[in-house]
């Protein structure tokens, strides 16, 4: 005759292990059903207010750099600084730098290249220095005639000086050579000199009378 297997009787201890091991699967099943964190950017999260309102000073800060108003940029870059997002505050510091560097008189040194007189004649409209920033401008057009940004700051000297004829003439060429700066001048207080004369309303808004853009 085959002998009976006897049945091991289960130890205390082991039955409390098992009670054991099914509590930490009951926790391990709630922590995984537990919902996803929401995502960040630069270690905030992206739809925490303080990052919004800091991304609006940033797009308006580049909006003015982008119409030359150094100086009210730089006011907004610097709020920019001041908010919780690392990486838009990375971006500002980056841009600061530039707007600092053009908003100083070139007089220290000659200005040679296109972008050297550029620069300068946009320091000396922010100086209200209108012949200087005329002079250094005309120089640049004359070595880079295709910039759609110098014949754009010609532009805007012209409204500064009531010159309505040349601004248009030159804020054509600048929307002709790069077709947003069209949308840069409707929102650019340099232009109100011209808010009235129909020929402005026709460049920036060819839409509203079936031209094309």
């Amino acid at each position: 005759m085959r002998r009976m297997a006897k049945v091991q009787k289960s130890s205390p201890g082991s039955s409390g292990r098992s009670k054991a091991s099914s509590k930490v699967s009951s926790k391990a099943k709630k922590k995984n059903n537990l919902p996803a964190p929401r995502p960040q950017r630069g270690g905030v999260e992206l739809v925490d207010p303080r990052v919004q309102a800091q991304m609006k000073l940033y797009e308006e800060a580049m909006s003015l750099f982008h119409q030359q108003k150094f100086q009210r940029s730089k006011q907004e870059l610097e709020k920019v600084l001041e908010g919780p997002s690392k990486e838009l505050a990375d971006r500002a510091r980056t841009h600061l730098r530039i707007v600092e560097q053009r908003m100083k008189p070139s007089s220290e040194h000659n200005p040679k290249s296109p972008e050297d007189h550029y620069q300068r004649g946009v320091a000396m409209m922010n100086l209200g220095r209108w012949d200087e920033a005329r002079e250094s401008l005309e120089k640049a057009r004359k070595l880079a005639p295709k910039a759609d940004h110098v014949h754009y700051a010609l532009a805007a000297l012209d409204c500064l000086t009531g010159e309505a004829d040349s601004a248009m003439a030159n804020l054509k060429i600048a929307i002709e050579l790069r077709p947003a700066n069209r949308f840069h001048a409707r929102n650019d207080e340099d232009f109100a000199f011209l808010q009235e004369d129909p020929r402005f309303t026709e460049l920036l808004y060819p839409e509203k009378d079936g031209y094309a853009g």
